[in-house]
């Protein structure tokens, strides 16, 4: 495996919500559905059950989160994909699935403080009041393909590396200080 890089080498914006970039991250995309023991080889590599619909399970530094009915998100450090692929392959051999490393193909940003959540709401098509923890939502962010969900005291937020550049400028944009929803 190469030295990993982060998309746009750790950017940041302080604003009246903090946006900063937190990769490389290991990603792996796991499709699999009705798979037997599916769950065991999510649980042996993330340390967490699998996700119910639209939701995310973390432990620690892993997590698995609900992409679809028959995809899962995978979140663990970077080192440790190449290792999480043979494991689950060795776990579901024989059985119709595809673990893939998606980890250089995303940036991933974090979004935080007291106001994070509108940043993110004038970006994407979602009722942040109702949204749940452990909820993730694959929307878009602006016109691009993004996915969320909310962690401590703010938002993880996925997108392609190829828009990377443009998902933080929106960020970055949406959190300028004035640009604060009433």
């Amino acid at each position: 495996m190469s030295e990993p890089t982060s998309a746009l080498g750790g950017a940041t914006y302080a604003g009246f919500a903090n946006v900063r970039e937190i990769g490389p991250l290991g990603m792996i995309t796991l499709r699999a559905k009705d798979v037997a023991g599916l769950a065991d080889a999510v649980k042996s590599v993330t340390g967490t059950p699998l996700p119910a619909v639209r939701k995310i399970e973390v432990a620690g530094e892993c997590a698995c989160g609900w992409m679809s009915p028959d995809e899962y998100l995978i979140v663990l450090p970077y080192a440790g994909v190449a290792a999480a692929i043979a494991s689950l392959d060795a776990a579901l051999k024989g059985q119709h699935f595809l673990a893939v490393d998606v980890s250089d193909a995303r940036a991933v940003f974090r979004v935080e403080g007291a106001k994070a959540a509108q940043a993110l709401a004038k970006l994407s098509p979602v009722d942040f009041a109702t949204l749940e923890k452990g909820e993730l939502r694959r929307t878009r962010a602006a016109q691009v393909a993004a996915a969320f969900w909310q962690q401590g005291d703010g938002f993880t937020v996925v997108c392609f590396r190829s828009v990377g550049r443009y998902v933080f400028d929106l960020l970055a944009s949406s959190s300028m200080p004035g640009s604060e929803l009433a």
